[in-house]
């Protein structure tokens, strides 16, 4: 009881030095155990978290450098397609020009040709109508020159002459006689 006694007068604010031994060796072993396993344990995911992370950075920086370098490409590979397409235009409205100027050509000659083919048409028709009107004048003045002679005129060769004769005439001074008709 004396052990308990020794307790009861025991300052309790001074700690007992048996308890403190304990208390340190405790804390020593405590100390050895965080340093020699779990220290390093922690170190090795810290590492493997910065490394992650500084190699997630990394991949993103990679990434985006890849990502401006797709960009540039695809800037590149528009500007050109662009430039084609541009390009492509201005040949397509080259040959458009080209087309058209030469339907248009080929518009004209075959126009000339039309008008060429009308006048030859309009100038047989023309001497045609010369010959008839020709005949039916001559057929004409021999009968009126019949009448107003008082005689007949059915001699083949003097009708032939007679006719002749005033065609003649009429050739000689047809541009005066087309321009007296044509004031008519």
């Amino acid at each position: 009881m004396l052990i308990f006694a020794e307790e009861a007068e025991h300052n309790p604010i001074i700690p007992i030095w048996q308890e403190i031994v304990v208390g340190g060796i405790a804390f020593a072993i405590l100390c050895f155990v965080l340093m020699k396993f779990v220290f390093p344990r922690m170190e090795e995911t810290f590492r493997a978290r910065v490394d992650a992370i500084e190699g997630g950075i990394k991949r993103a920086e990679e990434a985006q450098a890849e990502a401006n370098r797709l960009l540039q490409q695809y800037k590149e590979q528009l500007a050109e397609a662009r430039t084609e397409a541009a390009r492509i235009r201005d040949e397509a409205r080259a040959d458009a020009a080209g087309i058209r100027e030469d339907i248009l050509a080929k518009a004209r000659e075959e126009s000339d040709r039309i008008i060429a083919a009308g006048r030859d048409a309009l100038q047989t028709e023309r001497q045609t109508i010369v010959r008839q009107l020709r005949t039916e004048i001559g057929s004409l003045a021999v009968d009126l020159a019949g009448r107003i002679v008082g005689e007949s005129l059915e001699e083949e060769a003097r009708r032939r002459g007679t006719v002749a004769r005033f065609l003649a005439e009429i050739g000689e001074g047809g541009g005066d006689a087309a321009g007296v008709a044509g004031r008519r």
